[in-house]
């Protein structure tokens, strides 16, 4: 069968050329043709699928300042990521994982309200820059289908014990000291039964890369270049980290580098690594954390309630409290969530513990103060502050903050090794040097 598919898509190939070829014969415009660069399973990628997002990745890059590597070396790069995502979006579909039109539509709310714009206003300011709002609203999707596949085949799936977390809460907690890392990246990925040459041949273009950093030549360029780890086109770049929020691999080397330098060659199950300090900072003892005790009434918006109809009880419910009818009585009778019955009681509050729709209205409440009606993914609320503190992190919090670092520290290598088994499993031919 694959072999039929195969014969298929090389013949819907020559019939483009000879429909091209024989329209320049007639004398009229040349027909443009696309051509197929890579087959991944029963599926292919076009050129024009690949030349746009390279477009977009020099874009991207030019934006941060970085050096750009040939355009050509940069096209092989981009490759084989779109080989990968079509490898996890074929393996979601096959599981039945999709995202659906209203959850898309909510995102890219999102991210047009992060860019303090409408919907409306953000497809505009996309076309301006080119791109068509069709096509960046499916990548949209494909992004969101993939880390929705991440989460539920390798992050749900990863365990940490009490004993882990008791050795890091004795250890490496402490130790911490409030200092982050920015640090940047370079993996070369090795297959899943990689053979001794192929891990000598990985080890030697390491070694070149570490050759040409030595010559001065600039490290976001060469991960741009070279990297296979996601975070390739941005440079390599992974953000500001606490060093207990790093891959142990790197967490070691990490406070060993000055900024500015770079690591030794690391090996691990997945390939080889190159790590570059960017900058660090902080320093001292960890904060006190401000908490914040909350109520609030929550009608939610479904198939039975529209939007227009949970506000209007929002409102009402709102009046009747400033006139003088009480919170807890109202939630209990009213509110749609698991704390109505405590008279709306969400106990004491951590920033990052709720939506940023629900965090941002209430961290504008002074205590004993009521929120205008508030619209949150869930639905609509009103909230009133109780009392707020600073203190330091509860035991049962510390835990839980360590069993979540812990678990980001096992996150990025368990899901590396899963991806490079997805795409050593998957057929792929790649066509791009065919022109």
């Amino acid at each position: 069968m694959m072999l039929i598919f195969r014969a298929l898509l090389l013949s819907l190939v020559l019939v483009g050329v000879a429909a091209a070829q024989g329209a320049a014969k007639q004398g009229s415009q040349p027909v443009p043709t696309d051509r197929i660069v890579a087959v991944v399973n029963d599926e292919v990628i076009t050129h024009h699928e690949l030349r746009s997002r390279l477009d977009s990745a020099l874009g991207q890059l030019q934006r941060q300042g970085t050096a750009l590597p040939p355009r050509e070396v940069l096209e092989k790069q981009m490759l084989e990521r779109l080989v990968i995502d079509k490898v996890q979006l074929q393996f979601a579909r096959e599981v039945g994982l999709r995202v659906d039109d209203a959850q898309l539509d909510q995102a890219l709310q999102r991210i047009a309200a992060n860019n303090h714009l409408t919907l409306a206003q953000f497809r505009v300011a996309l076309e301006k820059d080119g791109i068509a709002f069709a096509s960046f609203r499916e990548e949209i999707r494909a992004e969101m289908t993939i880390a929705r596949l991440r989460e539920r085949e390798v992050d749900s799936r990863i365990f940490i014990s009490e004993g882990e977390i008791d050795n890091y809460l004795a250890g490496e907690a402490g130790q911490a000291g409030g200092e982050e890392y920015q640090m940047a990246h370079i993996l070369l990925r090795a297959p899943e039964s990689a053979s001794p040459e192929q891990i000598q041949q990985l080890r030697a273009k390491s070694d070149q890369i570490v050759e040409r950093l030595r010559q001065g030549e600039n490290f976001a360029q060469l991960a741009a270049a070279y990297s296979d780890a996601p975070d390739g086109l941005r440079g390599g770049d992974l953000g500001w980290r606490s060093l207990n929020r790093l891959p142990t691999m790197f967490a070691e080397v990490a406070a060993k580098l000055q900024v500015g330098e770079v690591s030794p060659v690391m090996r691990s199950s997945n390939g080889f690594h190159l790590v570059k300090l960017l900058g660090k900072r902080g320093g001292g003892a960890l904060p006190a954390v401000q908490q914040t005790r909350a109520r609030h009434i929550l009608i939610k918006v479904n198939e039975v309630v529209s939007e227009p109809e949970a506000r209007h009880t929002v409102e009402t419910l709102h009046e009747r409290i400033k006139h003088g009818e009480n919170f807890a009585d109202l939630a209990r009778l009213f509110s749609q969530d698991g704390s109505a019955s405590k008279g709306g009681d969400l106990g004491w509050i951590y920033a990052g513990d709720t939506v940023p729709e629900f965090e941002g209205a209430m961290n504008k409440l002074a205590p004993g103060e009521l929120s205008e009606p508030v619209k949150s993914p869930f639905g609509y609320h009103l909230i009133e502050v109780t009392e707020r503190r600073v203190q330091d992190v509860s035991s049962d919090r510390q835990r839980t903050a360590a069993r979540q670092v812990l678990r980001e520290r096992k996150r990025d290598e368990a899901y590396q090794d899963w991806l490079r088994q997805m795409r050593d499993r998957a057929y792929v031919e790649l066509r791009l040097e065919e022109r």
